[in-house]
């Protein structure tokens, strides 16, 4: 084999080893995307409509302990669902919260201290304050609704981010057959092609 032939070879197969590293990076990016949008869509949405909706539990259990006007709540178990509520909002607090959902998040939390030194005087008043009660309760309440909106839009995004991601390897799947196809034809040519027939002809 004569040292042209060589370098064609060489050629030939390292243009086949770009083509595959780059086809690969490429597919591992868009990869990449997709899972991250996946544990996203769990992790930071489906997690986080799932606390919502434990903080909504507990606070219509607190509402109904107002409006019963039940004195043994507010010696036991609010201590309690406080407790589980702080969690909740902990656990809410390490997702990867959005700029407007951490606007949301603050004004929650703001909401849930204000409602707990509002229940203190509820009891300590003789139920006198149970107009100022309900009024924090209808503004966490509006809070837990707006966080539970963005969980909708955020997964919504994180979805579409997945989709063009998926149809971002589907096109270029196609385009790595083509060419494929086009360097076989390249590398069989080169191969194939003998300068020195050629001048002899």
């Amino acid at each position: 084999m004569t040292i042209l032939n060589k370098i064609k070879w060489v050629l030939g197969i390292l243009m086949i080893f770009v083509l595959i590293i780059a086809t690969n990076l490429i597919d591992r990016n868009n990869f990449l995307r997709v899972r991250d949008s996946v544990t996203s869509i769990y992790e930071d949405r489906l997690v986080v409509k799932d606390i919502i909706y434990e903080i909504a539990r507990y606070l219509q259990e607190k509402e109904l302990a107002m409006v019963r006007k039940d004195s043994t709540f507010y010696t036991g178990r609010t201590m309690v669902i406080d407790d589980k509520i702080q969690n909740l909002m902990l656990r809410y607090q390490e997702t990867k919260l959005t700029k407007e959902e951490a606007k949301v998040f603050g004004e929650l939390k703001g909401n849930l201290v204000k409602l707990e030194a509002q229940e203190t005087k509820f009891v300590e008043s003789g139920k006198t304050q149970k107009e100022l009660l309900q009024s924090s309760i209808n503004d966490i309440n509006e809070n837990l609704y707006d966080l539970s909106q963005i969980q909708l839009s955020e997964g919504n995004r994180q979805m579409n981010i997945s989709k063009k991601a998926v149809d971002a390897v589907e096109l270029f799947t196609q385009l790595e057959i083509y060419v494929l196809i086009v360097l076989a034809i390249l590398i069989q040519i080169i191969v194939i092609y003998d300068p020195k027939n050629s001048d002899e002809k």
